[in-house]
């Protein structure tokens, strides 16, 4: 426990907790931003006719956006029980990924419908960079 200036306590939280919640709160933010977009006119009718926001839907790019989607849930899982070592590395590579990932998406839509999802995606970067932020300065063991 950790006593604070103005009398209340606070408690330490460990770094993989820290990394698991940033990633559940990236995961609200693509989850919301998806389904906001639903209220885009023209975008049900685009996906009825087989048009996703990158061009046009097939089995094999369902299957592409399933596997990249299924990153950031097991990074929720993976943050809590890996190695320390592993875990700074996989969180620094995931982050970084996702962050690029949402610098593209945030840059490709820019219009008025789409003011939301560049919210959002500036939300998920700044999340994103906190969760490479906390990975490369991971603590370290103190040897007395």
């Amino acid at each position: 426990m950790i006593k604070t200036r103005n009398g209340y306590q606070d408690f330490k939280i460990n770094i993989k907790l820290k990394l698991s919640a940033l990633w559940i709160s990236v995961m609200f933010c693509y989850i919301y931003g998806d389904f906001f977009s639903l209220f885009v006119p023209g975008r049900i009718q685009g996906l009825i006719n087989g048009q996703s926001g990158a061009g046009p839907t097939t089995p094999l790019v369902l299957l592409q956006y399933a596997i990249l989607l299924s990153l950031p849930p097991l990074m929720i899982f993976l943050s809590l029980v890996l190695n320390p070592k592993v875990n700074r590395m996989v969180n620094i590579i995931a982050g970084l990924l996702f962050t690029i990932i949402m610098l593209l998406v945030v840059g490709s839509s820019i219009s008025k419908w789409m003011i939301f999802y560049s919210y959002l995606g500036v939300l998920e970067i700044i999340i994103t960079c906190l969760i490479v932020r906390y990975a490369w300065f991971w603590p370290r063991e103190r040897h007395n």
